[in-house]
């Protein structure tokens, strides 16, 4: 098979409480809340979906708040953050500056400017200045120990290509893209000579998904990626795509999801992220899970 992931599908990350994160990513980053329903393995938590009007892969940010996380912290074997593309960086730093919204930079990475805003639990949203496709991600970026083993997987597997590297300030940074130039076509593989250990917690990213196009597709992928001996999951039916999961050489969570059916599956796209959808086993828990969500306010 001579098939590339065209690139990145959406991320998911843990948040603390819901609402600041509604608002910071609706009213600062101007992302669309395009799905509120629930963890699928824990339904008594949301799982907020973020991204253009239509939900479009390669522009979905997702979140399992909890109220009570404990702050997470990025560290070797995580991916440490996710960046969104801009073709004018200068009228995002003016309209944080005129909103006093602290911001780092801006500073050159690969030759494009970029600057690094804070999420209410202290994840680093970058937001990179280059051309390509705006409206959704650029980039993610994976802190990895030894980079060589994924980097091998995403050139020999997945069909990247290496596009240089820079070391700034005791990091190194990798950088590999699919081809194509389609929305989140990057990925950056750091090493860092700054001891941390990782922990999943609020400000942490919890995996990283894929696209796969069709579910033959994905089909595909999944052989693809178990002949190379990761262990990959079945496919998981997650609603809005199929879903299969396994571990990369650094220990990043990677997932490959479908493109089909999308979020306009249960509700019409003008409708979208509007009301809670449950899946189909959970319905009958409606009144119950109801009332032990929090209630959110969507601008």
């Amino acid at each position: 098979m001579t098939r590339t992931i065209p690139g990145i599908h959406h991320v998911t990350a843990i948040s603390g409480p819901p609402q600041p994160n509604v608002d910071f990513y609706t009213k600062i980053l101007g992302q669309k809340l395009v799905k509120k329903t629930v963890n699928f393995d824990a339904p008594d938590t949301y799982h907020l979906y973020y991204g253009d009007a239509g939900g479009s892969p390669g522009t979905i940010l997702t979140f399992f708040p909890f109220a009570d996380a404990g702050p997470g912290r990025a560290g070797p074997g995580m991916a440490s953050a996710y960046a969104y593309t801009t073709t004018d960086l200068d009228a995002w730093m003016t309209r944080l500056a005129g909103e006093a919204i602290d911001f780092e930079g801006p500073f050159e990475r690969f030759g494009d400017r970029v600057i690094v805003l804070r999420d209410p639990d202290g994840a680093p949203v970058e937001i990179v200045e280059g051309a390509g496709e705006t409206g959704g991600f650029h980039s993610v970026t994976l802190w990895e120990r030894d980079p060589e083993p994924t980097a091998k997987l995403l050139t020999g597997i997945f069909g990247y290509e290496e596009q240089g590297v820079e070391k700034t300030d005791g990091i190194e940074r990798l950088r590999f893209s699919a081809p194509g130039g389609a929305k989140g076509s990057v990925v950056d593989l750091i090493r860092s000579d700054a001891p941390s250990i990782g922990r999943q917690g609020a400000g942490s990213i919890h995996h990283v998904a894929f696209r796969a196009e069709t579910n033959d597709i994905q089909l595909e992928w999944r052989e693809k990626v178990a002949e190379a001996g990761h262990n990959v999951t079945p496919v998981i039916d997650r609603q809005y795509f199929n879903a299969i999961y396994f571990r990369e050489p650094g220990g990043v969570l990677f997932e490959i999801a479908t493109d089909p059916p999308g979020f306009a599956v249960d509700e019409p796209q003008a409708e979208l992220g509007k009301s809670l959808k449950l899946p189909p086993q959970y319905e009958g828990m409606r009144d119950r899970i109801e009332r032990v969500l929090p209630p959110l306010e969507v601008a």
